[in-house]
């Protein structure tokens, strides 16, 4: 116990995570941070102090016997703590509490909780084995190996690996999530999954067993590398003694897999292949012990290359299933097979576009086959169309041959598909909707709990329509769309990170980002346009300069958001080398950097800015955003130099973009030199960037908010930032809510359930980039924003469109829900303004209205108490501390906790 201390049940401690995430499977033993978050209903709540013990087993704990580290009573607000202990061992269960006191001096302590160690890379016995000697593009091995559990187990950790991925099954169970492990560059680092399966292991004979897949194509979206498959098993008995098991030749290799070996691939990028799967030549039995392995050769082990691979948890959650949608059956007919025989060709729609596969339980009728056919959309006479997305191809497809042995069930879920239709065809009765057929729709399952609601069904449609687009581009890794590319771009990424940061846990996801270009980087310090990819082919051996810079700023939201400092320190060198190139290209007669590199896009896409100019202004200014960033990373990194020496480069790139690129004639930004077009998006980029000679940039801001709406996915997100900010909320504002073509507004009046790539129904139907309006609504009309790193202070600055009559939003943060609501009514002929406002415990919180009333003839009360009545603040409200009036704004500053405000305007039309 924590001593003498008030023991108080007001308040508990919540939430524990270790490295961000519940009970990790393989926490980094070089690098531990403990979290936490508190809850209370008592406003005002502050942490003063805490205390974190650690310990092997959970009773030392409950016994106060720390045997590994107690950080004793540290004097700090903080809801984290570094661990600076001895050496953790890999491999093994630790457990852990925090006590907090807060500023009374009363103390909590919370429950034990547990967390595991990551397989060290010399722990590493496992081989990497395969099915055979030769490299094959799309190869599917069967591996499987029984195993004697001597003892009862206490613990019993599954380590798993593969290249590209596997799917794992213990005595006939699948083990674990979808598209495992998430792809990598495995030359810098090969990502494993672990799992507890002491569940799954009793004493006497078990079996593992895995189906795992090599693509090898020279794909988008992966690296090459080479067929592999390796899984390490540590069984710990009750009595202390363990067995480990692992991957080796003397596991069986099933020689006739059900899977078709080298199938095409489904789409031109080559990012996935057919499952074309018969299950005449194996049921599930090979799963299973006891299963006759005589004709089964041995694996062979892989190439020795792969030994070399650092292996490294993977931190970001694996695939999972969120709904089992019953699709709707659109078309059904009949066709006449070559044999006389007849079968049914269905058309199948699951109501959206989503990520995932189908799946199908099907009557055991020998040697039938069916082909499922998926796209976005049908053709002229109602069938898929043969595309995947806006690109021809013929094998967007997956088909299953049943073993006649009874109801068969199956899925192709090697690999995440992205349709809204499946055309059914070859089978020899009706699939039925709910009973033969699913759509799984799947992605990386992320905590979520952000959302947005308000008074027009638009833009609460539109809030979903976020959010579902959102899922179907999160698969592994965030991806510029899920069905002909699944790459992942630095640029989608950070515009992605908009609604991703603000509607869930996704700080693995956006830093698993910034990893693999970092493993991609370029000798000279520029990344390829995507990574994970096959750069060396000529492809996808493209570049695109002003992507690049976007490392920097999507860093820098990872870090505001979080408020953990270690992502600047992982990323600080590859953001250095990145920026470093660019600063050294700039030209020293004008200070730009040139427009010398082979593809520039400046917007995209359709864009209309010009993109063919000596020095192109986006370019140069997201450089000088990217070395703002820099400057200040290295100033919280305490390289103190080097962030001097990044500001004076940001000073002096900023004067070189208004002397050479700003027209003082037209008092707007050229697209590039000499151009004689001044685009909306270039110049609300500028005043985002706040590039205006002050006294030209409110004339500025009113031209570029007159503006035609030009602007692509890429630059109207500065631009209705710049709008937002700039005090021109209403243009904004209608800008999101608008039902005319261009728009999102104008793609949810067509129909649409998730968002294209573009402004035009075209190309990709879904393309999560163009997700942030949920962002905005949350931002700037619900008014949730965090004004410093992690959330520590939180603001409340709601924009309140007069055809709107309520709009609230909930945001999870590493503290805890921000929560905001308003609302107007009206009662007795008196108007008056709600706020419902809930600030995390650990931050400190301000409600910023705009106002059209006097402060004299306005009264403000929380919970029914005066909080401003005649003219001037009345203190005493518990956690109100202050209430100012700034010009056309009142203030109110906020300790943690929940408040319900009324503003009151005495015979005033608000």
């Amino acid at each position: 116990m924590t001593g003498g201390a008030e023991i108080r049940d007001s308040f508990d401690i919540i939430g524990l995570q270790v490295n961000g995430s519940i009970k990790p499977m393989g926490a980094d033993t070089k690098s531990i941070r403990f979290g936490w978050r508190l809850g209370s209903p008592v406003r005002g709540l502050e942490p003063q102090a805490y205390r974190i013990r650690v310990a092997t087993v959970r009773e030392k704990l409950r016994e106060d016997q720390a045997d590994v580290w107690d950080s004793g009573k540290v004097e700090s607000g903080a809801l984290y703590a570094d661990y600076e202990g001895g050496e953790l061992a890999g491999s093994a269960t630790y457990w852990w509490s925090v006590t907090v006191w807060d500023r009374s001096g009363a103390c909590k302590e919370s429950e034990p909780e547990w967390f595991h160690t990551g397989l060290r890379q010399e722990q590493w016995k496992a081989e990497w084995i395969w099915s055979s000697d030769t490299v094959r593009v799309n190869d599917f091995a069967y591996f499987r190996s029984e195993l004697v559990i001597r003892k009862p187990v206490a613990e019993a950790t599954m380590y798993v690996s593969a290249h590209n991925v596997a799917q794992v099954y213990l005595n006939g169970v699948k083990i674990g999530g979808y598209g495992t492990p998430a792809p990598t560059n495995p030359w810098r680092r090969k990502y494993y999954a672990a799992y507890d399966v002491a569940s799954f292991l009793q004493p006497g004979t078990s079996c593992i067993a895995a189906i795992a897949h090599y693509l090898g194509g020279d794909g988008q979206n992966y690296v090459n590398g080479l067929p592999g498959f390796r899984l390490q098993l540590e069984v710990r008995y009750i009595d202390g003694s363990g067995d480990t098991f692992t991957t080796d030749t003397s596991w069986k290799s099933i020689p006739d897999t059900r899977h078709r070996n080298e199938t095409p691939y489904q789409q031109n990028r080559r990012i996935s292949a057919i499952e074309d799967v018969d299950a005449r030549k194996l049921g599930s039995e090979w799963m299973l012990a006891g299963f006759d392995t005589a004709a089964c050769p041995h694996a062979v082990l892989s190439n020795s290359q792969m030994n070399g691979w650092t292996m490294v948890w993977q931190e970001i959650p694996e695939g999972a299933v969120e709904e089992l949608i019953v699709p709707v059956e659109t078309y059904r007919g009949t066709e006449l097979q070559e044999s006389g025989s007849q079968t049914f060709r269905q058309v199948f729609d699951a109501g959206k576009i989503v990520s995932g596969w189908p799946k199908a339980r099907l009557a055991g009728i020998a040697g039938a086959t069916v082909q499922l056919r998926y796209a976005e959309d049908l053709d002229e006479n109602g069938f898929v169309r043969h595309n995947v997305s806006n690109e021809k191809s013929e094998h967007y497809y997956d088909r299953y041959t049943t073993g006649g042995t009874g109801t068969e069930t199956w899925q192709p879920d090697l690999s995440y598909k992205a349709f809204r239709f499946v055309e059914a065809t070859g089978y020899p009765e009706p699939l039925i909707p709910g009973v033969n057929l699913w759509i799984a729709s799947a992605h990386t399952d992320m905590a979520g709990g952000g959302s947005f609601r308000c008074s027009n069904g638009l833009l609460n449609e539109m809030a979903q329509v976020c959010l579902q687009t959102q899922k179907n581009n999160t698969l592994g890794q965030t991806v510029d769309c899920p069905h002909r590319e699944q790459a992942q771009y630095l640029a989608d990424t950070d515009l992605q990170a908009e609604t991703l940061l603000y509607n869930f846990d996704a700080n693995h996801v956006l830093a698993k980002t910034l990893a693999d270009f970092g493993d991609g980087q370029l000798e000279n310090g520029t990344f390829p346009f995507v990574y994970p990819t096959n750069y060396g082919h000529r492809d996808f051996r493209l570049q695109i300069p002003e992507w690049d810079l976007h490392f920097c700023t999507l860093m820098w939201k990872i870090y505001w958001t979080y408020g953990d400092e270690r992502l600047l320190e992982r990323n600080y060198g590859t953001a250095k080398r990145m920026a470093d190139h660019f600063i050294s290209r700039l030209d020293a007669e004008t200070g730009l950097v040139p427009a010398d590199q082979p593809w520039h896009i400046s917007d995209w896409p359709y864009s209309t800015v010009l993109r063919k100019a000596k020095y192109l202004t986006v370019e140069n200014i997201k450089l000088a955003q990217a070395v703002a960033v820099m400057s200040r990373a290295a100033s919280l990194l305490g390289k103190k130099d080097e962030a001097d020496a990044y500001a004076l480069t940001e000073n002096r790139l900023r004067e070189a973009i208004v002397d050479v690129l700003y027209d003082r004639e037209a008092g707007l930004f050229r697209d590039g030199y000499e151009s004689e077009q001044h685009h909306q998006g270039v110049n609300g980029l500028a005043l985002h960037a706040g590039l205006f000679p002050e006294q030209a940039r409110m004339t500025a801001l009113e031209a570029v908010a007159a503006m035609s709406w030009d602007s692509r996915v890429v630059l109207s997100l500065p631009l209705l930032r710049a709008l937002f900010e700039g005090g021109k909320d209403e243009a904004a504002y209608r800008l999101i809510a608008r039902e005319q073509y261009p728009g999102w507004g104008y793609m949810i009046r067509q129909g649409a359930k998730t968002l294209w790539e573009g402004w035009d129904d075209r190309d990709s139907h879904c393309h999560a980039w163009n997700g942030y309006p949920l962002r905005l609504l949350q931002e700037f009309v619900a008014g949730i924003r965090s004004v410093s790193p992690g959330f520590g202070e939180v603001e409340v600055r709601p924009y309140m469109p007069d055809d709107l009559d309520y709009a609230e939003a909930s945001v999870p943060t590493v503290r805890g829900e921000v929560f905001a609501r308003w609302e107007r009514r009206q009662a007795s002929g008196n108007r008056s303004w709600c706020f419902v406002l809930v600030i995390p415990h650990g931050a400190k919180g301000r409600l910023v209205v705009r106002h059209e009333a006097e402060r004299e003839r306005t009264r403000i009360t929380e919970s029914g108490q005066p909080v401003w009545e005649q003219g001037s603040f009345t203190p005493g409200v518990d956690g109100v501390s202050g209430c100012r009036w700034n010009g056309d704004t009142v203030e109110l500053d906020l300790a943690s906790g929940r408040y319900e405000f009324e503003f009151e305007f005495a015979g005033v039309g608000i």
